[in-house]
């Protein structure tokens, strides 16, 4: 029988082979790393067999100033704890991704990763015997989808080039920074989307990528979004001060909230409403893959909103809230005025005066998720199909041709 005395002395004795086991790799990690700089600073040596391009390479490397490097860093020198880790204005490595402290970021840029596709996996060939058949479509159709793309063919490369120039530099968190650098190549994806379109239409591309600057409805919401782009691009930019600070705030709204938020909602609701009635098949079924992207970008804009005012709750005053809304409110009047002149006849079982009321309901949603008043009370949704499509995580694609969730490999699910 074993007595407590024995159980302790085994006890002790297997601690002290535990601790004499881990000593014993302690000391083999540190040969193994005494040999590695040995060997590394052996490679550094110049021999015969060395050019002198590569004797010089060599020696200018002998005057890196490692300490000089890590300085830049900005403490890079210390692990970084959770509790270090801010949205805006952190002074921990930025380079360290883990630990998370914003979980949902993370889960968002494996989402999109597994929601991957390409415009060239549409088939188009409907489309363009359609777009060619003079008694294809209607004038008013003609006019939507040529509106659509001119609009959208730019609009995604003004929120790239906002990420890519401005936003990402700006944001201090590593794993909202991966989510940022997945939706840029997404951007991109929506862009190219735009253009294989346009292409395989035969479309005038002069025509329809200079509406941005040419077509007044178009144009009034590309230079609404430019205009908070302007000061956050600008290198010397930085934030840190309240002003600075709110100037990005600013920006995240009007590009989240508005240009994502609410002026792409007209053009993919009349582009989608084609597709439910079996015309534009292709280009419907490509808008279709970019609203779902664009709904996870969206709804990562709003957590990096309102974990900005979390963090720093002396920017949501009185002045940026007004501020935020009329913001929203200027978004919607644009969308609505560019509603009515996409289509000012009824189409597709829609009109002007039903995509009003669907925007002021977009728009109270956008009010409310980033704290504000709705402004619009009692408005409802006349195209509750719209959030079918976008809220379903699988569904068969109503062209009947494809499953609509395009996750990639071992991520798709045939249940």
């Amino acid at each position: 029988m074993l007595s407590w005395d024995e159980f302790d002395k085994e006890d002790t004795e297997v601690a002290a082979k535990s601790t004499n086991a881990g000593q014993a790799a302690e000391a083999t990690m540190d040969r193994l790393d005494s040999a590695g700089g040995a060997a590394a600073l052996e490679a550094r040596a110049v021999t015969a067999a060395d050019s002198a391009a590569v004797a010089r390479a060599k020696a200018a490397l002998d005057s890196l100033d490692v300490a000089e490097g890590l300085a830049e860093l900005e403490g890079a020198s210390a692990r970084v704890a959770v509790d270090e880790k801010r949205m805006i204005n952190c002074r921990a490595d930025l380079n360290q991704l883990v630990p998370f402290k914003y979980d949902w970021a993370w889960q968002k840029y494996l989402d999109g990763c597994a929601n991957h596709w390409m415009p060239q996996e549409v088939n188009m060939t409907a489309d363009i015997a359609l777009w060619k058949n003079p008694e294809g479509l209607t004038d008013d159709e003609r006019r939507i989808v040529m509106r659509n793309l001119g609009f959208f063919s730019t609009a995604d490369s003004l929120v790239a080039n906002n990420l890519a120039l401005a936003v990402y530099r700006l944001i201090t968190n590593p794993e909202c920074r991966q989510y940022i650098l997945r939706q840029a190549f997404e951007e991109a994806i929506h862009t190219h989307a735009y253009q294989y379109c346009i292409e395989s239409l035969a479309m005038d591309e002069g025509e329809i990528f200079n509406m941005y600057h040419e077509i007044p409805s178009v144009a009034k919401k590309a230079t609404w979004g430019l205009k908070y782009t302007r000061s956050i691009s600008d290198p010397q930019f930085n934030t840190g001060t309240v002003e600075t600070d709110k100037e990005l705030l600013r920006n995240l709204i009007a590009y989240y909230c508005v240009l994502e938020g609410i002026f792409f909602y007209c053009g993919f609701t009349q582009i989608l409403s084609m597709g439910r009635r079996n015309k534009m098949t292709g280009v419907a079924e490509q808008f279709q893959y970019i609203l779902r992207d664009e709904s996870m970008h969206l709804n990562f804009g709003i957590d990096v909103i309102n974990q900005i005012k979390i963090e720093n709750p002396h920017l949501w005053d009185a002045e940026m809230k007004e501020e935020a809304s009329q913001m929203i409110l200027q978004g919607t009047q644009l969308e609505i005025e560019y509603a009515r002149d996409t289509m000012p006849r009824g189409v597709l079982g829609m009109n002007a005066a039903m995509m009003e009321d669907y925007l002021k309901f977009i728009a109270n949603r956008r009010l409310s998720q980033i704290g504000l008043k709705e402004e619009y009370p009692g408005t409802t949704n006349p195209f509750p199909w719209m959030s079918e499509i976008m809220d379903l995580k699988k569904e068969k694609n109503f062209f009947e041709t494809r499953v609509i969730e395009y996750q990639t490999g071992g991520a798709l699910s045939w249940d």
